[in-house]
């Protein structure tokens, strides 16, 4: 209930916000002002074409008072001082801050790459030095070296011969360094990017990734195949044992045999596919496209043209395979993966680029400087050290020279130095890199930090939507205190309210307010009738459950207020309906009832509640209204709101 209270608040209602000195004073709540422009925005937003309950200009300003006394109420409770307040809007003003805080143009055109290169598959081959993490300066000058001297050598021999000799890909001996078909999101992203740009028979230059340093050819290039639904029979092999992978081969010649004869291929897989996982589906396995599987089952999954088409038995490095195509799909539109592009960007060297891009434009905008002789003086304490190391962080912390500035903002070593001390690691690594990483990462978190901060000044829909939540959540306080939860519990003023009211809460047909209670026998029926007969009405079903019930349920019991018409055993009991045609359960076959007929008016409170307590409630907003217009005076200027554009 309270998100969607809040949600309505937020639709229809609209905090106060500081406004520009070209912006008039509408109105004053309390002597506090109401800008033109806050009421303007909230009115037009809620009374465009779309909006299926248009107020006059009249009505919404009367509307829109109510609403500020109510803010202004629970301002003066003290309810937006709370830490339940303070921390549910930091909530929501997290959430509502991520789109200004990138480049929203940079987002869009990563998912954009992503989707055209998901319509090709680029077929290639590499070369891979490894440079292991936490490498010293000695380590990635070797691996350049390495990846160089490969790279010469490719001019005048061949590459798989290369990669079998040089790569440090451990499956280069075997395949020469020969990877298969991929698309977008296959590989790391710049190894990606690099494939995705080298043209067919062309050998890259070396590109580095969070493996190493790489070498790249391009063999191929192709439409995207999409994806494939298939289901197969698999017989594993163990290398070197030569009595298994011969009987994993007759077994599966077998079974290919079986399925050309019409036998089911879903049951023989089942049954004896040693590939559990898929054989509990029917050899089921999930939909794939290029470069998921392993490239001999790829091969033959997507050369089968038509649904129902099986493959003759295929060797992989796990065994035997016969392959059923199930399903086919080619690549759908950008707006129907839009929402698993994203997913898949996140995952990856993309997630930050559009926020990296933010923040260089930002410091150009706020005029970012920093002292380059100031930094160096980090990455010389860092010699032979690491982040976490005492004297490291000693020294560091002795610093006070200026580092860097922007947006009249100056920040200096001891700013850094204590940014290094929670965010130190005990890898050795390269000093000047590690301080070069660190400083691009602080200074990135102090910039947004500031653009966060002044977001509501830049961005009036920011400031707006910000207010929206401030002043929504203490609506939704504010009447939950002063009439909802209150009129639910005054049970009082519910009753008293009734009795004023009862001729408002007549019904069209007789109801009947009571039990229908249902024995399994006779006994239990006789029984029954003697507890409903000695008890008070409100221990009846206690006694009934406790006293006739135990593993087994003798007796149900079904208790409410009912109209004529809703429950056969009470119209023929209750109502002595003649017409009436009820035919016990036969686990139950013994019914009676019990209670009192109400006719056409409610007996109390309780038996209408839900509708007593919404109409208590609009009792009690109204005088809640009309004391807050006592409390606090409200000053509206007619000639600022006769200048109220209305879209």
């Amino acid at each position: 209930m309270r998100s969607q209270i809040l949600s309505l608040a937020l639709l229809v209602l609209f905090g106060s916000v500081s406004a520009f000195a070209s912006d008039p004073v509408l109105m004053k709540i309390n002597g506090k002002p109401v800008y033109k422009s806050e009421f303007e925005y909230i009115y037009n937003k809620n009374n465009s074409n779309n909006s299926l309950d248009k107020k006059t200009l009249d009505e919404y300003v009367d509307l829109f008072v109510n609403f500020k006394l109510k803010v202004e109420e629970a301002k003066a409770q003290g309810l937006d001082t709370t830490q339940s307040f303070i921390n549910e809007l930091a909530g929501y003003r997290s959430q509502l801050t991520r789109p200004y805080l990138t480049d929203s143009k940079m987002d869009e055109q990563i998912l954009r790459e992503a989707y055209e290169r998901m319509k090709e598959d680029v077929e290639v081959s590499h070369i891979l030095v490894r440079i292991p993490q936490g490498a010293t300066p000695a380590d990635t000058l070797g691996a350049w070296k390495k990846i160089n001297s490969a790279l010469k050598r490719l001019d005048k021999e061949d590459f798989a011969k290369v990669a079998k000799e040089i790569s440090e890909d451990q499956s280069a001996e075997e395949n020469g360094g020969y990877i298969g078909w991929v698309t977008a999101f296959r590989t790391v992203y710049p190894f990606e990017t690099v494939a995705f740009n080298t043209p067919v028979g062309k050998i890259s230059a070396p590109v580095r990734t969070a493996f190493g340093y790489h070498i790249i050819k391009v063999h191929n290039r192709r439409k995207s195949q999409g994806e494939i639904l298939v289901s197969h029979i698999m017989r594993f092999t163990a290398e070197g044992d030569e009595v298994k992978n011969k009987s994993a081969k007759q077994k599966t010649d077998s079974l290919y045999q079986r399925v050309l004869a019409g036998d089911d291929f879903g049951k023989l897989a089942s049954e004896f596919s040693e590939d559990r996982g898929s054989a509990t589906r029917n050899g089921e396995l999930p939909w794939f496209g290029s470069g998921r599987m392993i490239p001999e089952f790829e091969n033959a999954a997507f050369a089968l043209k038509n649904i129902g088409d099986v493959s003759a038995p295929i060797q992989s490095a796990f065994g035997w395979h016969i392959i059923k195509l199930l399903d086919r799909k080619g690549l759908a539109g950008f707006e129907t993966v839009k929402a698993d592009i994203e997913r898949n960007v996140k995952r990856d060297e993309r997630a930050n680029m559009g926020q990296k891009a933010f923040v260089d434009r930002l410091r150009n905008e706020y005029g970012y400087a920093v002292n380059t002789a100031n930094v160096n003086e980090f990455s010389k304490l860092l010699e032979n050290k690491t982040l976490a190391d005492s004297v490291f962080q000693l020294e560091a912390a002795k610093l006070n020279k200026p580092l860097f500035t922007f947006a009249g903002k100056e920040f200096t070593q001891s700013d850094f130095a204590a940014y290094l001390k929670k965010n130190a690691y005990s890898d050795k690594t390269i000093a000047s890199e590690v301080i070069e990483q660190k400083m691009d990462a602080f200074t990135e978190k102090e910039i947004l930090a500031y653009e966060d901060s002044q977001l509501e000044n830049k961005y009036e829909d920011f400031r707006f939507l910000i207010n929206e939540y401030h002043d929504g959540i203490l609506l939704f306080e504010v009447s939950n205190n002063e009439v909802w939860e209150k009129a639910s519990k005054d049970t009082e003023g519910l009753a008293r309210y009734f009795n004023e009211h009862k001729a408002d809460y007549r019904w069209e047909k007789p109801h009947f307010k009571g039990r229908v209670i249902s024995c399994k026998d006779k006994a239990t029926l006789k029984a029954a009738k003697a507890i409903v007969k000695r008890s008070h009405n409100d221990s009846i079903d206690k006694y009934l459950r406790t006293r006739l019930n135990d593993s087994i349920q003798y007796v149900k019991v079904e208790k409410g207020l009912f109209a004529q018409g809703e429950n056969k055993a009470v119209d023929k009991f209750g109502f002595k309906d003649k017409k009436a045609k009820f035919e016990p359960t036969k686990e139950y076959p013994y019914v009676f009832v019990v209670g009192k007929n109400l006719k056409n008016n409610p007996e109390d409170y309780s038996d209408v509640r839900g509708l007593v307590t919404a109409d208590y409630q609009e009792y009690l907003e109204k005088e809640w209204i009309a004391a807050l217009r006592s409390k606090f005076p409200v000053e509206i200027d007619q000639n600022v709101l006769k200048t109220v554009r209305k879209n």
